[in-house]
């Protein structure tokens, strides 16, 4: 070889190479610079959602630093799905429609968010559980089917998911004791099966405008002999609804009572979400009445023995009987007549057509409604604030003190068991981003449905907590713990609460006496809980007794009582003790 020649060869090779650095160069020039684009179009993302999710319980640094942790620990998940249900309530629809695309934007993991009805969530996850085929990756299941899940064992337990194969995906910022009602998705063992997404209590409502009318306070002072004021019991509650229903206010024919009783499953709700607790069919102690609870339901042991009286039970008791008596003489007598054929979706928003001076347990969430704020509403003054209050709920003759004062629904995160490993763990992340301090103050604007403590503490509600008519006050409060969901004791929630409103229905319609309907629900509830086979505390009933040993013995179920004397306490003076800490 000659020398012109290994000197073209060496020419060539230092050519190659540098084309080879060359172009290694461009690709890693290339690199860091997408890097660098990327990581400044993600900040820019995460500053963009920032300014949406205003205002916040937490400082813009804060909220910085916890989407930034969203973003960082989703990367192995871009570019995935994650399939989620809710019920359709205002809440919901802004997690589907608002959060859903900031969680896509900062994680690259697309969500799914379905709103369907109440009953068609609790289907579809009770189908998922028993056929073990994934219809979705989670859902927001209310907590009061805790005790079925519990039970079955076939939903993921949140608390050794967290230590345990999940730890990794836990929001360092969650911060489980900022919930306000955590023990809502509990077990019996304190493990959380359910994470609280919305929550809303059973408040009664009524026209504070009208109440404090020294026209309206004379009149009913001298009919009924004490003053007009907030009911703490169902005797004045009865007493105010009937002096209201007639009369003409401001030219307008008013009501004294808003329900409803259209056969469906929502019917059933009213019961179950818990008119039988603020009658007082249940045992004093809280969450759920001990050893009765609110749905006539005797637990020992954890285990349910029987919910007819014969069994120890008080669903067909005096108390349960005089609630459905109540409830249908009330409807009939001081509701508008259209209410018959309402269900709870109709009833809810109706508070706000000017017309009704009371509620007895209005759901909170649907005060977030444009009708109970916009100007130019009935329910508002000239001034944009409401007319309305809300306050304790009142309790019937067999009330005790010492007993759960009403109900709060908790719609909580649930992930089927057979949903594993990363459609898991980003189920999992966004659940918790739905729940995350940063956007918790701003969901409860739009949906009025609070789950943390530093949302109804939150000093940006201070001075505008009148636009909730006493409900931030009611959060804030001592009393807010005896509102609860309810419980671990119901075996199986589906198939129970499915016996409920059929036969309350044939009540309402007069076909049957409310003492038939309450023997047929507690004998067919019985019969069910009989036959069951579950995993864990299954039920076990007790042997039938003659109805008088049962109400011979102390608590629920509870002897016949008279009717008592009504009281009533001002508004403002309720409020005061409220605040007291």
């Amino acid at each position: 070889m000659n020398k012109k020649t290994t000197t073209n060869k060496l020419l060539r090779k230092a050519v190659y190479q540098r084309i080879v650095f060359g172009v290694t160069e461009i690709v890693l020039l290339f690199f860091l610079s997408h890097l660098t684009w990327a990581q400044t179009s993600n900040e820019a993302i995460i500053e963009k959602w920032i300014d949406t999710f205003q205002p916040s319980a937490l400082s813009k640094a804060e909220q910085r630093a916890e989407l930034k942790w969203f973003s960082d620990i989703a990367q192995p998940f871009r570019g995935k799905k994650v399939r989620s249900t809710a019920e359709d309530i205002k809440t919901h629809f802004w997690e589907r429609d608002v959060l859903a695309k900031a969680f896509e934007e900062i994680t690259g993991i697309r969500v799914e968010h379905e709103i369907i009805g109440e009953g068609s969530v609790v289907e579809r996850i009770m189908e998922q559980l028993k056929t073990g085929r994934v219809i979705y990756d989670i859902y927001v299941n209310d907590a009061d089917l805790v005790g079925t899940h519990l039970r079955n064992g076939a939903v993921v337990n949140l608390s050794e998911y967290m230590t345990g194969e999940g730890k990794p995906y836990v929001n360092p910022y969650l911060d489980l004791d900022d919930f306000l009602n955590l023990e809502f998705g509990q077990d019996y063992d304190k493990n959380q099966l359910q994470l609280p997404d919305q929550q809303f209590a059973n408040l009664y409502w009524f026209r504070y405008d009208w109440f404090t009318r020294p026209d309206i306070q004379k009149k009913f002072r001298e009919k009924y002999g004490y003053e007009l004021g907030v009911p703490v019991n169902w005797t004045a509650y009865e007493d105010i609804a009937e002096f209201f229903t007639g009369m003409e206010i401001d030219g307008k024919k008013v009501y004294g009572h808003l329900d409803y009783g259209k056969k469906s499953p929502s019917l059933g709700w009213r019961f179950t979400d818990a008119w039988f607790s603020i009658a007082g069919v249940g045992d004093r102690g809280l969450p759920n009445g001990i050893p009765v609870d609110e749905w006539g339901i005797r637990v020992e042991n954890k285990i349910p023995v029987g919910s007819s009286v014969e069994r120890g039970g008080a669903l067909n008791g005096p108390a349960a009987v005089y609630a459905l008596t109540k409830y249908i003489d009330w409807l009939n007598k001081y509701a508008p007549p259209e209410a018959k054929n309402w269900r709870w979706v109709d009833a809810g928003p109706m508070a706000a057509r000017g017309d009704i001076a009371q509620r007895i347990f209005q759901y909170i969430t649907w005060l977030s409604d444009e009708d109970f704020h916009k100007p130019g509403s009935p329910v508002v003054d000239e001034n944009g604030r409401p007319l309305w209050r809300v306050a304790p709920t009142p309790h019937g003759r067999y009330w005790d003190k010492g007993m759960k004062v009403g109900y709060q629904d908790a719609g909580s995160w649930t992930i089927p068991k057979n949903v594993k490993g990363k459609s898991r763990a980003m189920a999992w992340l966004w659940a918790q981003f739905c729940v995350s301090k940063t956007v918790c103050l701003k969901k409860f604007l739009i949906g009025g449905t609070p789950i943390r403590k530093s949302t109804v503490y939150a000093t940006y509600l201070d001075p505008i907590k009148y636009k909730w008519g006493g409900l931030i006050d009611f959060y804030r409060s001592h009393e807010e713990k005896k509102w609860t969901d309810t419980g671990p004791n119901v075996p199986h929630y589906p198939a129970l609460s499915a016996v409920w409103w059929p036969n309350i229905a044939l009540a309402i319609q007069g076909r049957v006496s409310p003492q038939t309907a309450m023997d047929t629900i507690a004998r067919t509830q019985d019969e069910l809980m009989g036959k069951m086979n579950l995993a864990k505390y299954s039920p076990k009933l007790n042997p039938l007794k003659p109805r008088e040993y049962w109400l011979s013995q102390p608590g629920s179920p509870k002897k016949e009582r008279p009717r008592t004397k009504a009281i009533t306490v001002p508004y403002d003076q309720l409020i005061k003790n409220w605040q007291k800490k």
